[in-house]
């Protein structure tokens, strides 16, 4: 598991050029999502989908549940 961080934490890293992936179906992420974010759902999330990420930059993946 990837390291969690708090809304500081993301806003560090998103003004150093790290890139904000949702994982979301496609359908949340329309309705609510964080701006900036590009949209790969956890079902399609693989180096397909993933290849236009720059790699040289970190990547913040966000989820959110309903518990």
């Amino acid at each position: 598991m990837g390291e969690r961080i708090d809304h500081s934490g993301l806003r560090d890293l998103l003004d150093a050029g790290a890139q904000l992936v949702e994982v979301l179906p496609e359908d949340d992420y329309r309705e609510l999502h964080l701006p900036g974010a590009v949209n790969i759902p956890l079902k399609r999330l693989d180096a397909e989908t993933t290849a236009g990420l720059d790699r040289a930059n970190p990547v913040v993946v966000y989820c959110w549940d309903y518990l």
